[in-house]
């Protein structure tokens, strides 16, 4: 279960911004990652709820933003979303497409402090 380390990573990221800026405590956070990432949203939950105790975000709510996979075609020009990369275009059948969306990595977005 790798978000247990992704989970680490964005608390040391909060601490770091927290010397920076002086605040006390986290009330929310807004995280993204692409569909293809692999991060599992409900295994990424539980562990920011389990390694979040006793840190400044503890009780923070946590909020994910799922980021499209998408492939664009080289053969008819299209950009399309895609639930899984399979390299055939889904319009024109065509295999030369590119992978354009769906990877990104865990990106902290927006923290709400106080």
């Amino acid at each position: 279960m790798h978000e247990l380390s992704l989970v680490e990573s964005i608390l040391q990221i909060v601490d770091e911004y927290a010397a920076k800026e002086g605040f006390a405590r986290v009330i929310s956070l807004r995280l993204s990652c692409g569909k293809l990432s692999s991060v599992v949203p409900q295994a990424l939950s539980f562990a920011f709820e389990v390694q979040s105790k006793g840190t400044r975000a503890e009780g923070a709510a946590l909020e994910l933003e799922i980021l499209p996979a998408a492939i664009h075609c080289l053969a008819c020009e299209k950009d399309v979303e895609i639930d899984r990369f399979e390299a055939q275009c889904p319009v024109c059948k065509g295999y030369d497409v590119l992978l354009v969306g769906g990877t990104e990595e865990l990106k902290l977005i927006e923290l709400d402090v106080e």
